[in-house]
């Protein structure tokens, strides 16, 4: 069984340092919540992590099927609840594919793929969220 390992350090007021498997980073809360702002947010690290897990999916199957993608980005607006805790309700991914050859179809295939099967984190947002996704194409 496969397990992931972190470790995250208090340093004082709202700051804190964490491991990862692949390196290190500093949470912080924002000045409104009394932080220094000088690292990320834990709740829009999930969305890096949604919209990085699901990347990596679409990635690969763009790599496998040999599509012509000159740049693909994700676009994630998430609402989050007014009542304590607050937790992220309604989620909204885009994925928007630039290139002058997009094979659409195929493209969207992978979207289809990473986010009805294969990105795990995809699947933990759907325990709690309403996601939407949508897909645009932009050919040049």
């Amino acid at each position: 069984m496969k397990t992931d390992h972190v470790v995250t350090t208090w340093q004082k007021n709202m700051r804190f340092h964490t491991t990862n498997p692949a390196g290190e980073f500093y949470i912080d809360a924002g000045p409104e919540d009394g932080g220094q702002g000088d690292g990320f947010r834990p709740k829009a690290l999930m969305l890096s992590s949604l919209a990085g897990c699901s990347g990596l999916d679409v990635a690969m199957m763009i790599k496998k099927m040999k599509l012509a993608v000159d740049d693909f980005k994700i676009d994630i607006k998430a609402e989050l609840t007014e009542e304590h805790p607050r937790y992220y309700h309604k989620v909204t991914m885009e994925f928007h594919f630039y290139g002058s050859e997009l094979s659409e179809k195929k493209l969207q295939r992978a979207v289809d793929l990473s986010v009805e099967t294969y990105c795990g984190v995809m699947a933990m947002f759907e325990k709690f969220a309403d996601v939407k996704v949508a897909t645009v194409f932009h050919h040049e």
